[in-house]
């Protein structure tokens, strides 16, 4: 990345209210060159421009910090993808205790590989099917957070995710802004898996004039064992 581009990341989280290390700066700076490298051999991210990976990756990945739920928790980042929005937090805040799930041995492996590059400690990867692993006692009502960034429409994301979060945790989905809909025909669900009306803040994604979603669900009771369902159930659910 080029200073012009360390600028432009450094003011954008500052105007999330953050203050970054160097270290922390130059963490970015090779995740970004990690990722456009690979994203030529592998399907990664549809964001290939440098400026663009600042934006809507690292500076709307970075905008979940300022809600002060995350330092010194165990968080699980549910279908990470590329590392959004869980490697952002980690590096921001080497305070949170991150495993990162998803389906896909090859993206999981490269993450690995990542987190090894950038020096990063107290992370853990997680290959499988969120609707299966968090019938595991090991994963479920086990972490203080949930995150997920566009994975699926919100009844499903909250089936996928709110398993794996203890009684008294949150679940953090991050989406576009025009899911009013969206979010009101997930009510139902997140009522039978423990957790309270979603709680909705809108953000201007620093840099841009981009508002993005941060729905917010707190989990007050423990999820029924009965869920989350095969996948083919959720599907069906949501048809």
């Amino acid at each position: 990345m080029t200073e012009e581009l360390n600028q432009e990341l450094r003011a954008g989280l500052t105007r999330l209210g953050l203050r970054p290390s160097e270290q922390a700066i130059e963490k970015l700076n090779l995740y970004c060159d990690l990722l456009l490298e690979k994203n030529q051999v592998m399907n990664l991210t549809a964001i290939k421009d440098p400026s663009e990976v600042v934006k809507f990756h690292f500076l709307d990945s970075a905008a979940l910090l300022p809600t002060k739920a995350l330092a010194g928790k165990k968080v699980i980042d549910v279908g990470t993808g590329a590392g959004f929005p869980g490697l952002v937090l980690k590096i921001l805040d080497p305070s949170i205790e991150l495993t990162l799930l998803d389906t896909l041995g090859k993206r999981i492996e490269w993450l690995q590989e990542v987190s090894h590059c950038l020096g990063l400690e107290g992370v853990t990867f997680l290959k499988g099917r969120a609707e299966e692993l968090s019938h595991r006692p090991e994963y479920r009502d086990r972490y203080d957070v949930a995150v997920s960034r566009a994975l699926a429409a919100m009844p499903m994301l909250a089936e996928l995710c709110l398993p794996y979060v203890k009684q008294g945790g949150l679940f953090f989905a991050m989406k576009s802004n025009k899911t009013d809909e969206e979010i009101q025909s997930a009510e139902e669900i997140i009522a039978k898996l423990g957790g309270d009306k979603p709680f909705v803040m809108d953000y201007l994604v620093p840099g841009t004039e981009v508002y993005h979603r941060l729905v917010t669900v707190y989990k007050s009771e423990i999820t029924p064992k009965e869920y989350p369902r095969k996948w083919t159930k959720i599907k069906e659910a949501n048809e």
